[in-house]
């Protein structure tokens, strides 16, 4: 396969589950600032979301102040913030042109008519209370490509490049998710394990769709102990960063089978997965989960970097 298309397959998976996840991080700071702030005036819901998503500076330079309609403007349609649900989606579907002949009929239409359906829909017509709505339906048309992905593809190095890049991009915006907890301040009054506390928590876990599966593994409620455990070590949920991690190994262990080569992207991912399979929540605490979740994501890009010069994705 030719570098290029090497490139914009695994950059197609990325940006396609990158929109999803852009949906993902508006979800939970919508859902933080649904929550009752009696006697504060400085709300941070919205800014943490910003920061989270490496937003901020961007937001600024077109908006004075946060307000909602300007944060559903800018994260989901402006075409010049580059990780924009709009901007993931014309980019996606520009790669998939180039690699046309490389992904099934199926894989094509799925995300044409993604683009087309979110083309037609007015920026305006998305209110408040038609947010969570519009929310679900780009969480479900990400649902769908990657299934007609899985379905319809043969296991080959198409498949493989981009499914790297699937699970290197939903590996970067869960510790994104898990770290909005970081820049959101409580109440004076209220207290790290208290209704707030716990309340905030649970909108995490509600926005990457675990707060059902959370319950069957954990049965003494909400802790953010046990949070941070589920979405970072916990390798049966699927959206945590051990399961990308499995999953990321796994399928680069399928190209250096493919290809007769092993590279360096084999041995960075391994180290990273063992880093979260030898895990301990209990450290990863003491240390600051804020500071572990950024050395993550810095260990995930420099991984997405390698994988790059390993395959020769500028040539």
């Amino acid at each position: 396969m030719l570098s290029r298309t090497a490139n914009d397959l695994f950059w197609l998976a990325r940006y396609m589950e990158r929109a999803e996840n852009m949906a993902r991080l508006l979800d939970v700071g919508y859902r933080m600032a649904l929550m009752p702030h009696e006697g504060q005036g400085h709300r941070d819901e919205w800014r943490s979301t910003l920061a989270s998503a490496g937003c901020e500076k961007g937001f600024f330079a077109r908006h004075d102040t946060i307000t909602m309609r300007a944060m559903i403007d800018y994260m989901l349609f402006d075409p010049d913030n580059a990780s924009s649900v709009r901007s993931c989606l014309s980019t996606a579907r520009r790669n998939m042109r180039a690699v046309r002949t490389e992904v099934t009929r199926e894989v094509w239409e799925s995300l044409n008519a993604t683009w087309l359906e979110f083309s037609a829909t007015k920026p305006d017509s998305i209110t408040t209370n038609a947010l969570p709505e519009f929310l679900d339906w780009i969480k479900e048309r990400a649902a769908l490509f990657r299934g007609v992905l899985s379905g319809t593809m043969l296991r080959n190095d198409a498949y493989f490049f981009s499914h790297v890049g699937l699970y290197v991009e939903r590996a970067d915006n869960t510790a994104r998710i898990v770290d909005v907890k970081y820049y959101i301040l409580l109440p004076e009054n209220e207290i790290v394990g208290g209704g707030v506390d716990n309340y905030q928590w649970s909108a995490i876990l509600r926005s990457v769709a675990a707060h059902r599966s959370y319950g069957w593994v954990y049965r003494t409620g909400y802790n953010s102990w046990n949070i941070g455990e589920y979405l970072i070590l916990n390798a049966q949920m699927p959206r945590s960063l051990a399961f990308c991690y499995d999953r990321i190994t796994e399928q680069l262990g399928y190209l250096e089978r493919f290809y007769g080569a092993h590279q360096p992207s084999n041995d960075q991912a391994g180290d990273t997965a063992r880093l979260l399979w030898d895990g301990d929540m209990n450290r990863i605490f003491q240390n600051g989960l804020h500071e572990f979740l950024r050395d993550f994501i810095a260990r995930n890009n420099r991984l997405s970097q390698q994988i790059a010069v390993d395959y020769h994705f500028a040539a």
